[in-house]
């Protein structure tokens, strides 16, 4: 009795209010007060002038963001796992569901190869029963390079995955282990094979030539559906068994995880609904194969840095305590490879790392789209449907030609998937969206944030690789503001008013360019015509494990999307509706670039390139603008008594612009190398800017 009840004092997970709390609501009171008191003068104290309209606007636009971020400080929690107490509670190995794993690529050229290999062989070798991991490659390019990759890296898991369990290494992802300079002794025969898969490969990817050998008619069939009509928008299916954990042995006899190749079938005349689409199609092709109750999802380039990761998650599902609508358990995204300062602002840690902790203490953070475990259930069925079983499977012949049938681009016509099962459509950011959906629908989640990260990917490391991520993001959001499930109405009333606001915050996330916009020009033009018009965040940043260069950069990217991919975002939502546009689905490169570039990222040197891009035109146009203003400000405020006193808080806001700026500046003027401002860039923001200078004094000529 004694042993019982000690058994069951040893908790799987723990879960403890945030200490700040009450003194984060005391200073959310104190706000609300300041900002009320700033909103009763701006109204009390109109002006006739054009110029205080669109500042009032921002102000307000200001306090409805504000408040709605307020939501995620409303009652954050932390939570501790304990995963060596799952053997201790009973729950051996062997008792552990079986997991499959979706790993989704759609470009070589952006998503190298080799970097989806990577990902892959960290899931295969978790620290969890071979038998019971099934890792899943959709290639949504349907590329023959990737396939031949994976065909080289399932022979080299033969030998990678026993390595890793006897060595204990924990970033298990070759590239990065290889890389650090703490490998095993016993590790030089295996780096030397990883090089000669990694050569392979990328000569694969010059040449287009084939790199692997055939191993029996079921690959030549395979392979044979490379025809002269197979193109990335118009191919048939194509799925190869690379490893079957029924079948093949790793080196020292012990069973391997399986490995699926999943090229879904694709038409031009059929909606594909992107990565939706893809992570849908290896929904089905799994529950035809293995039908694991739990799946994990993660990115191309989001590698395993902890092996025990899928315990982690075990210790939330199999908890005797635990809500019987668990849906899934999101872990954060860490990234790695990024200059010290995070000049692009890159990490995200508000949306991945901070906000979540938030949303935990409601119903669960939102979907990242990467580093989440699923259960299948939450896929497939209603949260009152809980208690049917599901079944592992064999992959066999039948379970093939199957999987074959349920990946036809016709396939889902008629039925609920994208809508009310799977992954669901209608929005470029499917993660954000399916997550809301979930939790719409009576699901919870859990977020879960050890130390080191469980999960660690590639961020992007130039400007306009970032800008692009944002601009997509920002109208897959908008789509769901302006859509029936819209987060305010829909969501408040399906979720609770604090989880309605959490995801008001990012659907209104294109609305920061109203306020950046606006403080970006309007007290700079206001200063240069004589018209007079007039840090909690950083703490919260610190304590997030931030610093204070980073927390600079972070501010300044905010500032940057502000007048760049925010706005366009806006303007392409609203041409895509109007029916001028179509939706497109824009990848993030995660490709390494060339070593100038790499090093002028490592000493946190802006990126522009020679691509003269609509981003860089508004930003370089607010650059000149700004400065301008700082200068005539400064030099009026010298040579004019009493102009200082009614100009002060405009020519302090230039300053702070110009300084944001000053990267811009030197890529304008002082830098010489290929990271500079593209001289197209220069002449059409210079334009610009003489423009906006002349709409400003006509319009305070009036």
């Amino acid at each position: 009795m004694a042993d019982t009840e000690e058994t069951k004092a040893l908790p799987l997970h723990t879960c403890h209010p945030d200490p700040l709390t009450s003194l984060t609501r005391t200073h959310a009171l104190l706000h609300t007060c300041a900002t009320l008191a700033v909103l009763h003068h701006r109204l009390r104290h109109l002006s006739p002038s054009l110029l205080h309209l669109p500042l009032l606007l921002s102000d307000l636009v200001l306090a409805f963001m504000w408040a709605f971020n307020q939501a995620f400080h409303a009652r954050r929690v932390r939570r501790l796992t304990f995963p060596e107490n799952l053997p201790r509670r009973g729950v051996r190995a062997h008792q552990w569901p079986s997991l499959d794993v979706f790993v989704c690529t759609a470009d070589p050229r952006k998503e190298p190869p080799m970097g989806v290999v990577n990902t892959a062989l960290s899931a295969m070798a978790f620290d969890y029963p071979a038998g019971k991991v099934n890792v899943y490659v959709s290639d949504d390019g349907g590329c023959r390079v990737t396939l031949l990759a994976f065909a080289e890296a399932a022979r080299f898991a033969r030998h990678w995955v026993p390595f890793c369990r006897e060595v204990g290494v924990r970033e298990r992802s070759p590239e990065a282990y290889f890389a650090a300079p703490r490998a095993h002794p016993n590790s030089v025969e295996i780096k030397a094979m990883y090089e000669r898969m990694k050569e392979k490969v990328d000569r694969a990817m010059e040449t287009g030539q084939e790199i692997a050998e055939m191993n029996g008619p079921d690959e030549h069939k395979t392979f044979s559906k490379w025809t002269a009509d197979f193109t990335r928008e118009d191919h048939p299916t194509v799925i190869q068994i690379l490893l079957d954990s029924e079948r093949d042995v790793d080196v020292v006899g012990h069973a391997m995880p399986s490995l699926i190749y999943v090229s879904r079938e694709k038409r031009p005349c059929v909606h594909h609904h992107f990565k939706a689409g893809a992570l849908n199609a290896l929904t089905r092709v799994s529950a035809t194969m293995t039908n694991a109750p739990i799946i994990l999802t993660l990115d191309c380039d989001m590698n395993c840095n902890d092996p025990q990761a899928p315990q982690r998650a075990l210790c939330h599902f199999l908890d005797p305590d635990a809500p019987p609508n668990l849906a899934y358990v999101q872990f954060p995204q860490h990234f790695r490879g990024m200059d010290e300062n995070d000049i692009y602002g890159c990490e995200w840690k508000g949306p991945f790392q901070i906000n979540p902790i938030g949303m935990d203490g409601l119903r669960g953070p939102d979907f990242e789209g990467t580093g989440c475990f699923f259960r299948r259930r939450a896929l497939h069925r209603e949260p009152l449907l809980l208690n049917s079983k599901e079944r592992d499977r064999n992959i066999d012949a039948s379970n093939l030609d199957m999987a074959h049938r349920v990946t036809r681009c016709t396939y889902e016509n008629g039925t609920k998937w994208g809508a009310t099962m799977g992954f669901r459509y209608g929005s470029l950011v499917e993660d954000y969206f399916t997550g809301y959906r979930l939790h719409c629908e009576g699901w919870v989640s859990v977020f879960c944030d050890p130390q080191p990260p469980a999960f660690v990917g590639d961020a992007p490391c130039n400007l306009q690789d970032s800008l692009i991520q944002c601009m997509r993001w920002s109208i897959g959001l908008l789509e769901v503001l302006f859509s029936k499930y819209n987060t305010i109405a829909f969501g408040v009333k399906n979720i609770n008013l604090l989880m309605g606001m959490c995801y008001s915050h990012y659907a209104f996330w294109a609305f920061w360019s109203i306020p950046i916009t606006t403080y970006a020009f309007l007290p700079q033009l206001a200063l240069l015509i004589g018209v007079p018009m007039f840090p909690k965040d950083l703490f919260i940043f610190l304590r997030a494990n931030g610093t204070i260069r980073r927390w600079w950069n972070n501010q300044r990217m905010w500032m940057i999307r502000g007048v760049t991919c925010f706005p366009l975002a806006s303007i392409q939502f609203f041409f895509q509706n109007c029916g001028i546009s179509g939706s497109t689905f824009n990848l993030t490169g995660k490709a390494r670039h060339d070593d100038e570039q790499s090093d002028r990222y490592a000493r946190g040197i802006f990126e522009f390139g020679t691509v003269s891009s609509p981003f860089f035109v508004s930003l370089a146009t607010v650059a000149m603008i700004n400065l301008v203003a700082f200068w005539v400000g400064l030099v009026r405020a010298v040579l004019e008594e009493g102009y200082f006193d009614s100009m002060f808080v405009q020519v302090v806001l230039c300053g702070f612009v110009v300084v944001n700026c000053w990267p811009v500046y030197e890529a304008m003027v002082v830098r010489k190398d290929g990271g500079r401002l593209p001289g197209e860039v220069k002449r059409v923001s210079f334009f610009m800017a003489l423009v906006i200078f002349a709409i400003a004094y006509l319009v305070s000529s009036m």
